[in-house]
């Protein structure tokens, strides 16, 4: 049976379920691609080891310090960091608290579960008492309201697993750059194929969270919780990021009575693959904070294709966010590819009707995405419309 013989499907984007079920990927291959999403992901993935440093460093060196003044410095204070702090000469820290405050508050997998847990709030009271032991004004104020610090301790957890997540998912960036470099890497599939298998090959690594306070060393997510890489942080990562996401500020009313954001959680659709480039790349968005980091470590190649743009680099920030959204939907489709039911390419008819409905699933998400639009050539010459002059 082939895949001509399934039961015919009205979906708004057959054509892209019909071109995975084909084994092909939700970005299509071309060089312009290629240069784009390997470029912006050799970036992304230097500004990643950065914000995974620093979650891992607040959730090991900042636990419950209620006021963390200093929590973007990781442990290095000088007047040179704070002048370049206090005039954003650094990496934009806050979009990683951004992206972990995300996934706190849409939740999802086993992390999520775990956190409301009796075992979880069993460790976590043990680590308050020991942190907090000569701190009596805290102490009673816990008493008072005792969701008040276990609260914090949840935000800590999430705090070390996104920061464990990202550590992952930025080495897996590097290589793909390196495999890029040296030629081995040349089409869309590959990047994607990339991906999938580091997805893969790192599934199973547990995410665990201790802290030290004095001599003793408390766990706040033992490894026999049995959280792991893909289940419990990257699926709800996509979910929560690239996904959902969070209103913007500034561009939407969270006045209840205007209606202008959803009733429901499952319905927000502010994530990555949302985003309408040219809010983005505007002050006050959160993610013009990422596409800021980002234009830092730009490689070369792909600096090039933007200063030979039509607005050179005025721009600069919206292009990468067009480049960064066509790489996120190679990530998407790794996902997608690795989470199907059975293997796309499959010949059992029963099978096939199984992927069928798994990939209409995902696509159903879509169907308001910038898919679409990352499909379309990119227009990057200039071109001048000169009204005759009448004779």
């Amino acid at each position: 049976m082939t895949l001509s013989k399934i039961k015919e499907s009205t979906h708004p984007l057959i054509e892209y379920i019909e071109r995975l079920e084909a084994g092909g990927d939700l970005l299509p291959d071309s060089p312009e691609n290629m240069v784009e999403v390997v470029g912006i992901l050799k970036s992304y993935g230097i500004v990643l080891d950065a914000y995974s440093r620093n979650l891992i460093y607040i959730a090991d060196h900042q636990f419950l310090v209620l006021f963390p003044f200093f929590k973007y410095f990781n442990g290095e204070f000088s007047f040179q960091k704070l002048f370049r702090h206090w005039f954003h000469d650094r990496i934009n820290f806050e979009y990683a608290e951004y992206c972990m405050k995300a996934m706190f508050w849409h939740g999802g997998g086993g992390l999520d579960e775990y956190v409301d847990s009796p075992e979880f709030q069993k460790l976590a009271e043990a680590a308050i008492q020991a942190k907090l032991k000569f701190n009596p004004v805290i102490l009673g104020l816990n008493k008072l309201f005792p969701d008040f610090l276990l609260e914090q301790v949840r935000q800590l957890a999430y705090y070390s697993a996104l920061g464990q997540f990202w550590r992952i998912m930025s080495d897996m960036f590097i290589s793909l750059s390196d495999g890029y470099d040296a030629g081995e890497i040349t089409s869309i599939s590959q990047v994607v194929n990339h991906i999938l298998n580091g997805l893969v090959a790192d599934a199973a690594t547990p995410i665990t969270y201790s802290v030290k306070i004095g001599d003793k060393v408390y766990d706040i997510l033992p490894k026999e919780a049995g959280l792991t890489f893909l289940a419990d942080t990257a699926v709800p990562y996509v979910e929560a990021v690239f996904f959902r996401g969070t209103p913007f500020p500034g561009t939407i009313s969270y006045n209840a009575q205007a209606h202008q954001i959803p009733e429901f959680q499952q319905q927000f659709s502010y994530g990555a693959l949302y985003a309408d480039p040219l809010p983005t790349g505007a002050a006050g968005i959160p993610p013009t904070l990422l596409m800021q980091d980002m234009r830092h470590y730009l490689p070369d190649y792909l600096h090039e294709v933007y200063r030979n743009s039509c607005r050179g680099e005025d721009d600069l920030r919206v292009q990468i966010c067009q480049s960064f959204q066509k790489s996120m939907f190679c990530v998407t489709t790794a996902a997608i590819k690795g989470l199907a039911p059975h293997p796309l390419d499959t010949k059992e008819p029963e099978q096939q009707q199984a992927n069928r409905a798994y990939l209409e699933n995902w696509l159903d998400r879509f169907v308001t995405s910038r898919l679409s639009e990352v499909n379309k050539p990119t227009e990057r010459s200039c071109q001048l419309f000169v009204t005759p002059v009448d004779k």
